[in-house]
């Protein structure tokens, strides 16, 4: 087995690997990216753009309900095949990243399809062939669905996320454990094309990760759509023939043609040992500068910084600034924004009312209902949601916007939120109106009285 000496290898090309490795190479360095599966990860292929293309189908077939009242009488038939033709062949070229892989070599790079394993403090072996290292590695592995000890889940054919998005046929009842953002989604997507969907989910709320607020908006609205919630109780046992049971710990019992496992996603640290990487911890640590030892860098979902893509991004960009002697700020996580794609969609940012108290920071809030705004009332139904401002020390620290455009009225926060604006600059400003965004400036009254 021979050595290849190269500057930099980039182990697992998603979002931020990619990235990365695309960069370094455009720089002009020698690039090896590796990826066992495709290029471009999770986000293209099962996660943010085909779900999304979901969500936009399912939230077409709410607004034709909504027409009542506002239009005149629409009848609607849901149909997923072009659902699932669109995510085929405009989403994912029926799962092929060809384009992907030509755009990373069309930069420099040298693709490498495999599983990299690291074998010395800078070596990576992928297949028969080690790669030594002299730049630096990155790590960007990932993360996997985690699939929980249920007595009997294993070795039944349940479903995760990728699972679901390849999906050509609809089934007519599916059990979700999980209640978090991919539950969510996805249960309220099929159930929105006529599929009977129960979600499981052990917290007391669904989103338990986010505001209160934000999790009764969720519950309300997937109610609303037919999708039965059991929360508060946790699955002690699954069976599967011709159908799936799913015992509570309740005593109860629950059956569903599909199982979908959404409980949480896992990084991947095997192979990761010859680097310095502790890979009995959750997640490979890092410092400011993504560095997780000498000459080493991890960026993305394996870092624990957020599985987003805008986050897998942002620690590329700083990772390769660095590898590059560049400079530039370093990262700074205080304003990680994040959008759960429901209808309606509910955007953060920061702190919640509750992590900025547990921090013992002196917290004062402001609220308000959408449906109170003028835009609110104009848009009529499906206008629930809210705008939750969480602010400490005279500036925002965390906010909440859930409604018909939540994750896009989370911008002006975050921006908020990164800089340390204060309240009275916020208090001052020109909102548009009647726009939804405009509700910022009566939540920010809260904060000031």
């Amino acid at each position: 087995m021979g050595e290849i000496e190269v500057d930099v290898v980039v182990m697992g090309l998603g979002v931020g690997g990619e990235e990365a490795a695309g960069r370094l190479a455009a720089a002009g360095l020698n690039v090896v990216g590796v990826e066992n599966t495709l290029v471009g990860g999770e986000c293209p292929y099962w996660g943010c753009v085909p779900t999304k293309m979901m969500v936009r189908a399912g939230s077409a077939i709410a607004e034709a309900w909504r027409i009542p009242g506002l239009a005149g009488v629409a009848t609607v038939t849901p149909d997923w095949e072009p659902v699932a033709k669109r995510i085929r062949e405009a989403a994912t070229d029926d799962w092929n990243d060809k384009v992907a892989v030509d755009r990373f070599t069309g930069k420099g790079g040298h693709f490498v399809r495999g599983t990299a394993e690291a074998v010395g403090p800078n070596k990576v072996q992928v297949n028969d062939q080690v790669y030594v290292a002299t730049r630096g590695i990155v790590i960007a592995t990932g993360t996997s669905a985690v699939i929980p000890p249920i007595d009997g889940l294993a070795g039944t054919p349940y479903w995760t996320n990728r699972d679901v998005v390849e999906l050509e046929v609809l089934p007519s009842t599916l059990l979700v454990l999980g209640g978090g953002a991919i539950g969510v989604e996805l249960a309220q997507v099929l159930a929105r094309f006529g599929v009977q969907v129960t979600i499981i989910e052990g917290s007391s709320r669904l989103l338990a990760m986010e505001e209160p607020e934000s999790s009764e908006v969720a519950a309300t609205a997937l109610a609303a759509d037919g999708v039965t919630i059991r929360a508060g109780v946790h699955a002690t046992k699954v069976s599967y023939e011709e159908g799936f049971t799913v015992s509570l710990d309740d005593g109860s019992t629950l059956t569903g043609e599909k199982l979908l496992v959404a409980t949480g996603r896992a990084a991947r640290l095997a192979g990761l040992e010859a680097l310095g990487v502790d890979t009995s911890a959750r997640f490979v640590k890092t410092d400011e500068w993504l560095r997780a030892g000498d000459k080493v860098w991890a960026v993305g979902d394996v870092t624990g910084n957020g599985a987003f893509t805008h986050m897998a991004m942002y620690e590329a960009d700083i990772a390769v600034r660095d590898i590059l002697g560049q400079g530039g700020p370093a990262a700074d996580y205080r304003a990680k924004p994040r959008v759960t794609f429901i209808d309606p969609e509910i955007g953060a940012v920061g702190l919640t009312e509750k992590q900025a108290r547990d921090a013992g920071l002196d917290v004062r809030v402001g609220y308000v209902p959408l449906s109170s705004t003028t835009r609110g009332f104009i848009h009529g139904p499906g206008n629930d949601g809210f705008i939750k401002l969480v602010a400490a020390g005279g500036v925002l620290v965390g906010a909440t916007t859930a409604g018909p455009a939540g994750g896009e009225m989370i911008g002006a926060l975050s921006v908020a939120v990164h800089a340390s604006v204060p309240v009275s600059t916020l208090h001052s400003t020109i909102w548009a109106y009647p726009t939804f965004h405009r509700g910022i400036g009566s939540a920010l009254e809260g904060l000031l009285q």
